[in-house]
């Protein structure tokens, strides 16, 4: 059973993220900013803009009180003590904002929006340092690695996934989820097309996963200036809506439209250097634009224990529009937000 946090908002929330410090910070439609203790109590409130929904809000790694929120075509930047007057406004992208992240060192903001373009804002200079355009639809998802303040990813509803150098105009490295498929099945037709909505990266920076809309999550490695699936796996029901690594390299949580939380860990699956999905996938990168689906891998490996299934399932019934993880009391928790007003936690069981 979820412990409900009620009180914060009087629409549905859309996203959250916790700072060390342990402070939650949730946005909601009708431009509704919150701050909550870890003890789930409402803090602070504020209202950016009634016309606009709060989509994303991350604070900053550097400084815990300073907060980044999109609502609109605008990012705004708060001080947490004190929501009521933003500190900086920017407003360099053209249509509604999606998606933030900010580099480790605090350097740089991206913001990912529905033209597709991400904008890079030099948080020194407070100048726009960078226009990012390759995406052909609306770019869902932006991310810095970590230990890389120059490097991002991103992805969209172009069913693409990219990666990028700032120091370049144009990204490194490019996957299409699309064309993997049709490559898989040997056809010219999907009929539930993999439309990228949500990334996440874990703590070493070279692994990361993509949740999409034909439910599938796919795990990719970076090597180097490219990066290659080493994993895909049918995860939920519905679109993936949310993908959410944990401080340990494969183990991350998923969210979806189904209603659905699960918790994975693949690290007996693909962390170990001489794994059977490991060594299958040495073999086969020689194939450009081959995909590593569980079932081949599965089939291929009979013998071999690689099925990769949820550590943890929860059944939280309402469409999934936001995870995340903080720890409380000392145990860790699942945050997660949906259609309604309140944010439900969870507890993670330790194995």
């Amino acid at each position: 059973m979820a412990e409900k946090w009620a009180n914060g908002h009087s629409s549905s929330i859309l996203c959250l993220n916790v700072n060390k410090d342990g402070l939650l910070a949730s946005g909601a439609e009708g431009g509704e900013l919150t701050i909550w203790s870890e003890e789930g109590t409402p803090l602070e409130h504020t209202l950016l803009q009634k016309s606009d929904d709060v989509t994303s809000v991350v604070f900053s790694p550097t400084c815990s009180k300073r907060l980044y929120a999109s609502h609109g075509e605008t990012v705004s930047i708060l001080d947490t003590r004190c929501l009521k007057e933003p500190v900086e406004h920017f407003h360099v992208n053209d249509e509604e904002i999606n998606c933030l992240s900010v580099n480790e060192t605090d350097s740089l903001l991206g913001a990912a929006d529905d033209s597709g373009v991400i904008k890079i804002i030099d948080l020194e200079s407070k100048k726009l340092s960078r226009c990012l355009r390759r995406h052909s639809n609306i770019c869902a998802s932006v991310v810095f690695r970590p230990q890389r303040p120059q490097s991002l990813l991103s992805c969209g509803l172009d069913m693409k996934v990219m990666m990028w150098n700032l120091q370049k105009a144009r990204p490194l490295w490019i996957v299409d989820l699309q064309e993997e498929e049709v490559n898989e099945h040997s056809t010219g037709q999907l009929f539930n097309p993999p439309l990228a909505h949500s990334l996440s990266v874990s703590a070493c920076g070279n692994v990361f996963g993509c949740g999409a809309e034909d439910g599938k999550i796919r795990i990719f490695r970076v090597t180097g200036t490219k990066f290659e699936q080493e994993a895909a796996f049918k995860g939920h029901s519905l679109a993936v809506s949310q993908i959410f690594f944990l401080p340990e390299a494969y183990r991350f949580i998923t969210g979806g439209n189904d209603g659905r939380v699960l918790l994975w860990d693949v690290s007996n699956e693909l962390g170990k250097q001489k794994s059977p999905v490991k060594s299958i996938h040495r073999r086969r990168t020689r194939m450009p634009n081959t995909t590593k689906k569980l079932d081949k891998i599965n089939a291929e490996c009979s013998n071999e224990r690689v099925a990769i299934l949820p550590k943890l399932t929860i059944e939280h019934g309402e469409k999934v529009n936001w995870i995340s993880c903080a720890e409380i009391k000392g145990s860790r928790r699942i945050l997660v937000a949906d259609q309604s007003t309140s944010i439900s936690v969870y507890p993670i069981a330790e194995a």
